[in-house]
């Protein structure tokens, strides 16, 4: 499991700047099949059917709410594509990283 994935995410209020991009690229190597779209973090899983989509969807909501820190999605039949960004800062915080990484230990159970 990727390290970042045991991290807790925290709040992004007060002065919190978005990660540079010698930072975002130093982060994104830590995350497989992620890349940068728009200043936004995207991946799309693939999944047999619509409901191993939705068993996904639903435990990423779950996780998301614990977090505090919720992506967009795109739900399909038989795929979900997840999009991060950090809205109250404009731009990627860690903790976008830290809910990818989620996201993909989520995928590999």
């Amino acid at each position: 499991m990727n390290e970042l994935a045991t991290r807790k995410c925290k709040p992004c209020e007060g002065g919190v700047a978005p990660l540079s991009e010698h930072q975002v690229d130093a982060m994104l190597k830590s995350l497989k099949g992620w890349v940068l779209e728009n200043g936004r973090l995207v991946k799309l899983y693939p999944f047999a059917n619509y409901y191993q989509t939705m068993a996904f969807v639903n435990a990423l909501a779950w996780i998301s709410h614990r977090e505090d820190h919720h992506p967009d999605l795109c739900v399909g039949y038989r795929q979900c594509r997840v999009e991060y960004s950090t809205h109250a800062i404009g731009g990627l915080s860690e903790n976008d990283f830290i809910c990818a990484a989620k996201a993909d230990a989520l995928f590999e159970i």
